[in-house]
């Protein structure tokens, strides 16, 4: 049982809920943090993050197996950045961090081509759009941050596997813990190979 935890942003809750849809019931719970009127500190995540485990396992009166705080390095200070991390990994139990860095978009970048300098947040949107509208044929596509829709449409027109590729040759570029220097990077990867071996097992055992 798995419990996801978003910042306030629609982007990472509308893809991880179309995901969710695509695994056995039960598997998985989303919550979402607005962490704007928090004076965008990157901690509040993780201390959220607690209190809601708390509040699901109350819930469903069973312990949640694996805790994942999904954000992005976006525009915060980097020592909170580096911070939210460690004190995430560090916490009993473990609190996962699916982070990025600069943006959850690097995330949909990867399942087209591998970048490994840093791009800024209004060059994903166009990188995007020239990628979508290259292998959709849809000439008047426009990227929009809250779309419900990227999840199919990288389905579509992607490659997770080779995003997962691409996600694990960044990780290779890295060995220090001053994430907020990682650029381009993310970790996404590690929490959806998880799920895809979770749905894998699930299928297995049922016969699916």
């Amino acid at each position: 049982f798995y419990l996801i935890v978003c910042e306030g942003e629609k982007t990472e809750p509308n893809y991880f809920n179309s995901l969710k849809d695509s695994l056995p019931k039960g598997v998985l719970e989303l919550a979402n943090i607005d962490i704007n009127g928090t004076g965008k500190n990157t901690l509040t995540i993780i201390e959220e993050t607690k209190k809601l485990r708390k509040t699901y396992e109350s819930k469903y009166l069973r312990k949640i197996d694996k805790v994942w705080a999904v954000f992005d390095r976006d525009s915060f200070p980097s020592e909170n950045f580096n911070n939210a991390i460690h004190k995430g990994e560090n916490s009993k139990p473990k609190i996962n961090c699916a982070w990025t860095n600069e943006a959850f978009e690097l995330w949909y970048l990867l399942h087209f081509n591998y970048y490994n300098t840093g791009i800024s947040r209004d060059r994903y949107k166009k990188l995007l759009e020239k990628e979508i509208i290259l292998l959709s044929g849809d000439i008047d596509f426009k990227y929009k941050k809250n779309s419900k829709d990227m999840y199919d449409l990288l389905e579509n027109f992607g490659n997770q596997n080779f995003a997962i590729e691409n996600s694990e040759k960044l990780d290779n570029l890295y060995n220090d813990d001053k994430y907020a220097n990682h650029n381009p990077r993310t970790k996404v990867h590690v929490l959806i190979k998880e799920l895809i071996r979770l749905s894998e097992k699930y299928a297995a055992q049922h016969q699916i």
